[in-house]
């Protein structure tokens, strides 16, 4: 049983966490230019460039997401020209997606624009208190792969 003062603690971070994804909603919608790239295919994309080439089934579990759910955003990721999907050299019947260089551009454009906001959000933020508040979202992040993701952990 936690204590009350964790009890506490766990209390602000979990409010606080879902503040952070309003706020990530927020800042996507106001900011959102034609080149960047939405959330999934952000996540998707960063992926694949990270990670590299990957079937499905394996793409969706370094996502933490449902194979269809992200057989459909390759699709739609593949009709954008972003990503290309080959047949695999061990199994026909399965296709690798692999990002393309239209793909690795709007990749590259949204982080961009995401790390120039992120900056001017964050200008008077010490370096230490920057990496601090790094550490933590990448040890809660890495906390709730290790729970609830069945694949790979998710890329720095």
């Amino acid at each position: 049983m936690p204590t009350p003062a964790r009890h506490v603690a766990v209390g602000v971070i979990e409010v606080q966490a879902a503040i952070i994804a309003r706020n990530t909603e927020l800042l996507r919608r106001r900011a959102m230019g034609q080149l960047e790239l939405e959330r999934s295919a952000y996540l998707t994309l960063r992926a694949l460039a990270h990670d590299g080439p990957a079937d499905i089934n394996t793409l969706a579990a370094r996502l933490g997401l449902d194979a269809s759910t992200v057989g459909r955003q390759v699709t739609g990721l593949a009709g954008d020209g972003l990503v290309e999907r080959t047949p695999s050299a061990d199994d026909r019947r399965r296709s690798i997606v692999a990002i393309r260089g239209d793909g690795r551009d709007r990749l590259a454009i949204t982080e961009a624009l995401r790390r120039e906001r992120t900056t001017e959000l964050l200008d008077d933020w010490s370096i230490a208190d920057l990496e601090q508040f790094g550490d933590y979202l990448r040890r809660y992040n890495a906390a709730v792969a290790s729970a609830y993701m069945t694949g790979l952990a998710p890329s720095d």
